[in-house]
């Protein structure tokens, strides 16, 4: 099936990055912001910026759907507002949270891993799962995403990085250019229900990444410091409360893709080339 047109509910990160992948930077596309304001700023050549929420907001005709707007107590806003207006051919993308899988100790998830939601953010993202399943949505679950202005470099900078340190803690990552080309390989390849999870092949832990970024901008990495002793807000260990590494075999295997960059290393060093 071909596509030409595509709405992202939430033009953020990864749609800005899917907006200039190949071929979709030839469609038609539109994203959604939350005020008008921010519609007026940078706006890319190929993307028409629409309000929504908004009284006035008028659904485009459109073949693809891209929603990464966060869910509330009741799953997905987007679904709830317009699920009875598109077209059965529609391809629809959602984007989760492998914080569906709750706390692996360490092990692996699969796609078919049993979901475990442990944090309010989490169980928001199962409802909001099952609720576009049930619309044949695809469904990709991301780690940690980092690229170009959101990177470990930026953090250095601006002198917010840390390096806790907790005893078999890893984490799995993608680079934001990689997510955009799983996503482009879906509309492409449609397997309507379907659940991908899109991470690099190396998952690690985070003191490792802020040590390398650190040697490549020359600077002293920032000291370590044990979870026990980091003082950390609710949010963030809640986030150091759970532990797996995220298998991205079906991925691969049914979309042909291979990671650009499978590693931090790999992800960081192009950063940095760029920026230099």
């Amino acid at each position: 099936m071909t596509f030409s047109s595509l709405i992202c509910f939430g033009f953020g990160y990864v749609a800005q990055a899917l907006s200039k992948s190949d071929p979709v930077s030839k469609w038609e596309i539109f994203g959604t912001k939350r005020s008008p304001e921010t519609n007026s700023n940078q706006q890319p050549e190929n993307v028409t910026l629409l309000t929504w929420p908004s009284p006035s907001f008028s659904l485009p005709d459109v073949k693809a759907v891209l929603v990464s707007v966060p869910p509330d107590d009741e799953g997905c806003p987007v679904f709830r507002q317009f699920k009875d207006y598109f077209d059965p051919e529609t391809y629809f993308a959602y984007l989760s949270s492998t914080g569906v899988y709750g706390d692996l100790q360490g092990g692996w998830a699969f796609e078919e891993t049993p979901v475990n939601p442990l944090s309010t953010e989490a169980k928001r993202r199962v409802i909001a799962e099952t609720q576009w399943q049930g619309l044949g949505a695809h469904i990709f679950r991301l780690p940690g995403i980092y690229g170009p202005g959101r990177s470990a470099f930026d953090r250095l900078k601006q002198g917010r990085a840390r390096r806790i340190v907790k005893e078999g803690q890893v984490f799995s990552r993608a680079h934001v250019d990689d997510i955009a080309d799983v996503l482009a390989r879906s509309i492409a390849r449609p397997n309507p229900g379907q659940i991908y999870n899109i991470a690099d092949d190396h998952p690690c832990p985070a003191q490792d990444v802020i040590a390398y970024a650190a040697q490549l901008l020359g600077a002293e990495p920032p000291p370590e410091v044990r979870f026990e002793d980091a003082n950390l807000p609710e949010k963030a260990q809640r986030f150091y409360a759970e532990c797996k590494r995220l298998s991205n075999a079906r991925t691969k295997a049914e979309l042909g893709w291979l990671p650009k960059y499978p590693d931090y290393r790999s992800g960081l060093n192009a950063i940095f080339d760029a920026s230099n």
